[in-house]
């Protein structure tokens, strides 16, 4: 039996023995980027979701503070109905299926994503659980963050030979980022505040999953995240005008330029750092499904950095030297799976 399936069959048991529930059969949902696994059982006429989160990877306690802290704070999150995080395992109440981004279109995005960011001052409430304050997003996790890209994106999946300018250039971005970074007011942030951790529930209300990586961060990073989505990209003017409403309604007392300054090189910062988690996905994890979201992920960052002058050396280095090299590896994978499957396309 293989680890995975030994996982399985000690959730299945812990179930059984350790919880109110009696479950005879666990259907996986999903596996999201990290190390855990969603199953669904029913018990009595309703679906439970119970949660392998192996504590090597994974802190489910730290799950079940933040779950309590959002909900103080006037969000929908899942129950958790039993829990033992030195095993790892928990059951939550099921959210059921359909992502914010499932209902996401053309029409729909208008209504959704202001639905959406108004959430968004409740969670900016959450800097600390009954226990203790939330992780600051310090300089350690920034930097730890940047190098996640030139380690694994660059280095690993690229095997570029970074030159001792493009070098300079990188340390210089760095730089810009981290200064607007650690500049804007300090609130609570999810820190994976995008359409598929959103939770469509009944009467369109919106439900938050995924939160357990929160910390107390900059104000606009929760924003970028959701407008500027690594999975879907809306036409620029559409992600301005939902940014000035929400700016409007929420933070008018910062300058609308400031604001989306902020907005927009947190969104860099971000960027930068998902490219790279998605080439350890790849390399580290075997995950190769979020390969595809690179070159969309790293489109923003030639077109964002574009917009400011200290940046756009860097916007040039992704255009040039990075992004053919990404579209390259990606048609070469495509080939090879071809070649593999006899040249049946």
């Amino acid at each position: 039996m293989s680890p995975l399936a030994q996982r399985q069959a000690q959730l299945m048991d812990w179930i059984n023995h350790s919880t109110p529930f009696l479950c005879q059969q666990l259907h996986m949902v999903y596996g999201d980027a990290s190390f855990r696994r969603y199953f669904r059982f029913t018990f009595e006429g309703h679906t439970i979701i119970a949660v392998d989160a192996p504590p090597k990877f994974e802190d489910s306690h730290k799950f079940a503070l933040v779950a309590e802290l959002l909900a103080a704070n006037g969000l929908k999150v899942p129950d958790i109905l039993a829990a033992d995080h030195d095993l790892g395992f928990y059951c939550l109440n099921d959210f059921g299926d359909v992502q914010l981004a499932h209902r996401l279109n053309e029409k729909s995005c208008h209504r959704l994503y202001p639905q959406a960011l108004a959430l968004l001052p409740k969670v900016q409430q959450c800097v600390a659980t009954s226990q203790a304050p939330l992780p600051i997003y310090d300089h350690k996790l920034f930097s730890a963050e940047f190098e996640i890209f030139t380690q694994w994106l660059l280095n690993v999946h690229l095997a570029l030979t970074i030159t001792t300018t493009q070098q300079a250039l990188l340390s210089d971005t760095f730089n810009v980022l981290a200064d607007n970074f650690f500049e804007q007011p300090k609130v609570g942030v999810h820190r994976d505040f995008h359409s598929r951790n959103l939770m469509m529930l009944v009467n369109d209300e919106i439900g938050v999953i995924d939160f357990q990586d929160a910390v107390v961060g900059p104000i606009t990073y929760d924003a970028v995240s959701l407008l500027r989505d690594c999975y879907r990209r809306w036409p620029d003017e559409w992600v301005s005008d939902w940014l000035q409403a929400f700016h409007g309604q929420f933070y008018a007392h910062y300058p609308l330029a400031q604001f989306t300054r902020w907005f927009d090189l947190t969104g860099m910062q971000r960027h930068i750092k998902a490219s790279g988690i998605f080439a350890r996905l790849h390399h580290r994890d075997g995950k190769s499904d979020y390969l595809g979201d690179i070159p969309r992920t790293l489109g923003y960052l030639v077109d964002i950095g574009r917009l400011y002058p200290q940046l756009s050396a860097f916007s040039d280095f992704i255009e040039q030297d990075v992004l053919p090299h990404v579209l390259a590896s990606q048609n070469s994978e495509k080939t090879k799976i071809v070649s593999l499957a006899g040249g049946k396309g």
